[in-house]
């Protein structure tokens, strides 16, 4: 037996399992798709089998491209499913969530980054700005589902985690060049010469252009999908899921080629492409196909991350590592959640699930292979990749194990809630304006 054999067993038991575990997943709570095909890849590479080496160092460009991939397909999956126009008031708890929550999570990473492990600061920056961002891929749990009429039927914890998991994995890029401008700049200590470039550039004008990218492109699609004169052309008529990935990549190549970023460029194409027919049901379709793109790479790249831990991967981490890894899931994202949503109108217990549930996934591992491409930081990439792959993992465990029970019952208190209300204003038209005196 070849290594390619095992190979393409593996593919072929993947795509398989990909397609029957969530099913089985679902009845057998509390468990989760990535934490499965995890385990599934710590497993076997444990066994005695002629399989290929993974080591995300050495293979760095390979992680990169790979993880990028699968992240914008999630993103354009993510934009799809909203129902809720963009709005100040309708996104409030996103803007919040985007606005305080994430630089303060940034803020306080870094800083126990620098205390706990005594990593310089570009270091302890590059760590803040990869585990930044919530993940749009191993969120499914807690994300809304598929496309719908009603702009209203979204709860708000679902709907504030998927927006906010749509914009901050573009939002992330300009806090990663700050980390490389600074150990550029810098090396092992501080400078802030690089601040008005990085400001000017990398902060303003690649988040404007990756916005006006993605909105040109998404409502250019909208007006070919949907209104398009010639049935030829108007593609909703055909109703082929595959052209997703057409507007994907379209919008991620062009972005990217005007020098903006492409990750909040394919996300706001997919709210464009929403708001140019938002109730047809060309939508589902679009976003079917890509879930299920979306499931196939997420498979492949957990399986690779527990391959990845079952050869060695966290030898590098110390208790230090794992410390900070654990403060930023269980203390830092929580808290700086909580004072993001302070005030926004959110429930008591809601704003704790939202806070709680910052999941680290694909993204945090796209973000460290590119800006480990970019310069070199003055702490070993395999200590960097220990501490990271830590966090995801104990994220996709924790979060993967909770998720499930923990919506189920904030969906069922709501629904007892909505009942009660419900019953009382039944009884109140009965009594009528006198409480026990009947309407008629």
């Amino acid at each position: 037996m070849t290594i390619g054999d095992g190979v393409f067993t593996w593919l072929g038991v993947a795509a398989l399992g990909a397609a029957v575990l969530p099913r089985v997943v679902a009845g057998r709570r509390p468990l989760s798709l990535p934490l499965v095909f995890l385990l599934c890849g710590i497993g076997v590479y444990l066994l005695p089998l002629p399989l290929p080496t993974v080591d995300p160092v050495d293979d760095r460009l390979l992680v990169e491209h790979a993880t990028e991939i699968c992240v914008i397909v999630s993103l354009m999956g993510a934009g799809l499913a909203l129902d809720r126009p963009v709005g100040l008031r309708r996104w409030a708890a996103t803007w919040r969530l985007l606005g305080v929550t994430m630089p303060l999570t940034v803020v306080c990473t870094a800083g126990v980054a620098w205390w706990l492990l005594d990593w310089p600061p570009a270091a302890a920056l590059l760590l803040a700005a990869v585990l930044a961002p919530t993940d749009p891929v191993l969120a499914s749990e807690v994300q809304v589902g598929e496309p719908t009429e009603e702009e209203h039927d979204e709860d708000e914890v679902r709907f504030a985690l998927t927006s906010e998991a749509g914009l901050n994995d573009g939002l992330a890029f300009p806090l990663t060049y700050a980390a490389v401008a600074l150990a550029a700049a810098a090396g092992a200590g501080w400078s802030a010469d690089w601040v008005g470039s990085w400001a000017v550039e990398d902060l303003a004008y690649k988040c404007v252009v990756g916005v006006l990218g993605g909105l040109l492109v998404g409502r250019l699609l909208g007006w070919l999908f949907f209104r398009a004169r010639s049935k030829v052309l108007r593609l909703s008529h055909h109703r082929e899921g595959f052209v997703a990935l057409g507007a994907t990549f379209l919008s991620y190549g062009v972005t990217e080629l005007a020098g903006g970023y492409g990750f909040l460029a394919v996300f706001t194409t997919a709210c464009a492409i929403r708001a140019a027919e938002r109730a047809h049901g060309y939508h589902r379709v679009l976003h079917d196909f890509v879930e299920q793109i979306e499931r196939l790479l997420t498979v492949g790249l957990l399986f690779l991350l527990g391959a990845f831990v079952a050869l060695g991967g966290l030898a590098p981490l110390t208790w230090r590592g794992a410390l900070v890894a654990l403060a930023v899931l269980l203390v830092v994202r929580p808290l700086a959640g909580w004072a993001g949503l302070l005030g926004g109108g959110m429930e008591r217990r809601e704003r704790w699930v939202v806070a709680g549930f910052g999941i680290r996934g694909i993204g945090s591992l796209y973000y460290l292979a590119y800006g480990l491409g970019q310069t070199d930081f003055p702490v070993p990439a395999e200590e960097l990749w220990a501490v990271v792959t830590f966090t995801v993992l104990a994220s996709v465990v924790l979060h993967g194990v909770t998720a499930g029970p923990v919506i189920d019952r904030l969906d069922r208190l709501r629904g007892s809630a909505g009942t009660a209300s419900g019953s009382e204003e039944e009884r109140r038209r009965e009594d009528g304006p006198f409480p026990g005196r009947s309407a008629a």
